[in-house]
This record gives structure tokens, C-alpha cells and sequence, in this order.
């Protein structure tokens, strides 16, 4: 199969369709939101493979407000693999981002290995779980109760979410906040904003993240409050490997680790953020 066959193009609204046909096939738990909120943005970079007038893969990398570029949806048609499009797809949006002070992904271990091929180095290790529906809730002794997060709060979250994640994700977090205001939660502790809890609806699970906050016992309050709306529900949240206090917690209210991911950079990491203060990432789809 001759790779000159296969035409690139960007990515249009009318295209999620084969976007979520793709996505789907790889059993993730994207929704067609989640590829309206990559389109929909003219900074973001998002480019398909065609092959005989057919959608065989697509790339995506989000403009977190030109610091860090997230590369994202990397899929190719099972059929079509083998033929070099994921690399040709990867080679078209690096040379597109080259402007771009950082770029960064979570990579599956099988993926971790085509990436170091692009010059991407380790950063660290996420691990996904996820939770059969819950019967109930798990008690959490707190002092103090998170509170809804309202339109008055978005640019201290957005602030805070910068300083965690290092990088500014206005555009999602606004997102997240206005589309899933019933799971979204902040704690304040003198009247400022110290921790934080987004979510979204998936495919699959419902999906808690970004989570931020001081200190594990207050991930906890978060964590136990966003439960508590997805009761006989499915559950996925992707925690940061070295969250070990977390992690045995989330285990020991249901959760299952299902697999690893690897955050990684290409070439310099100038915006690593606060690791020690973020807990749930938002999937490895937004960092």
C-alpha cells in the first residue's frame, strides 16, 4: 500500500461520526462531545487519514493557550495498520506544533515505545481504575463539605488548575464546568480555593478528573462527594502511580487498576507543573 495514497486533511464537526467509529472499535470512552470540544477549537490541531475516500485515522493535539500542545486521539483503522499512517499522521501535527514551547501525551506502553521513537522521554506513571457500579457510597469522616463550583469560581480554578498542571486549560476547565456543573467541586479552607474536582460524562464510565487539592485527605472529600451523584454507575479515574495513600484507598472502596499510562515529553519539559498536587488527571485524551 503506497503511502502517497493516503491523503491528510484537518478534521471537520461532520467528521465525528468516523471519529467516534474509530475511538469506539478501541473500546475507549470518548464521547462525541469530547471530539467537539477538540475540533471545535480553531486552536487546536486536528488532522484525519483518508484512504479511498475512507476516515482510516486521526491525530489530535489541544493549544493549552500556546504553552503546552497535548497530542491526543492517535488512531488508525485496525485494517489499515502496519502501512506507516500513524506515523505519517505523527510526523504532519509534530512539524504543525513546532512553534509549540511543549508537547506532551499519556502513552499506553505499547505506545510508550513508538513515542521514544519521536524523541519523547518519560515523565511518570498514571494508572487507570475503574469501578463496577456502587451500591453505595463509602463513608468519609470530613471537616469541612466541597461546595458546587459556580460561575464565580471558574478563574480561580482556572489559576489553580495553571499552577497544578502547569499550563493554562481555560478552555477545558470552563468546558468541563459548564457542561457537567453536577460534578464539579471545590473545597475552600480560608476562603480560598485549595482543591478541586471536574468530571464528565464517557462512552463506557463516567469519568472523575481533574482532581487537585493540598493533601490526599482532602482528594478524598472531593472523590467521596462526586460519587456521590453516580450511585449504580460505572466509574473510571486515572490517578498518578506514585499517589500510593490514594490509590490503596480507591481500592478499598471498589476500584481495580486496569492499566498504566505514561505521561511523556518531546524534547524539554519547561511547564511540569505541581505533580505532588495533582491526583486524578482529566484522561489521557486532556492531561
Amino acid at each position: 500500500m503506497n503511502l502517497a495514497a493516503f491523503i491528510l486533511r484537518p478534521m471537520q464537526l461532520s467528521d465525528i461520526e468516523s471519529g467516534m467509529k474509530l475511538s469506539n472499535a478501541e473500546g475507549w470512552n470518548q464521547t462525541e462531545k469530547d471530539w467537539r470540544l477538540l475540533i471545535g477549537n480553531p486552536e487546536n490541531v486536528c488532522m484525519l487519514a483518508e484512504y479511498d475516500k475512507k476516515i482510516i485515522g486521526t491525530t489530535a493535539a489541544i493549544n493549552y493557550s500556546n504553552q503546552v500542545a497535548w497530542i491526543c486521539m492517535v488512531l488508525v483503522d485496525r485494517e489499515y495498520r502496519g502501512h506507516g499512517v500513524s506515523k505519517l499522521l505523527l510526523n504532519n501535527i509534530l512539524k504543525k506544533l513546532e512553534s509549540c514551547k511543549c508537547v506532551k501525551l499519556d502513552a499506553t506502553p505499547e505506545g510508550q515505545r513508538v513515542y521514544k521513537k519521536f524523541h519523547f522521554k518519560d515523565e511518570y506513571l498514571i494508572a487507570r481504575m475503574t469501578s463496577a457500579p456502587m451500591k453505595s457510597v463509602p463513608f468519609h469522616n470530613v471537616d469541612i463539605l466541597p461546595e458546587p463550583i459556580e460561575e464565580k469560581h471558574i478563574q480561580e480554578i482556572v489559576t489553580l488548575d495553571k499552577f497544578i498542571f502547569g499550563a493554562n486549560r481555560i478552555q477545558l476547565i470552563k468546558t468541563l464546568i459548564n457542561e457537567y456543573p453536577g460534578k464539579a467541586w471545590l473545597l475552600k479552607r480560608n476562603k480560598t480555593i485549595t482543591g478541586f474536582a471536574l468530571g464528565r460524562n464517557g462512552r463506557k464510565f463516567h469519568q472523575i478528573g481533574p482532581v487537585v487539592a493540598s493533601n490526599t485527605s482532602d482528594v478524598k472529600i472531593l472523590i467521596t462527594q462526586a460519587l456521590k451523584s453516580l450511585i449504580h454507575q460505572p466509574v473510571v479515574v486515572d490517578v498518578l502511580c506514585d499517589k500510593e495513600d490514594l490509590i490503596n484507598w480507591l481500592i478499598a472502596i471498589g476500584f481495580t487498576k486496569q492499566r498504566i499510562f505514561v505521561r511523556m515529553y518531546r524534547n524539554e519539559n519547561p511547564f511540569p507543573g505541581v505533580p505532588d498536587k495533582q491526583f486524578l488527571i482529566c484522561g489521557p485524551e486532556f492531561g
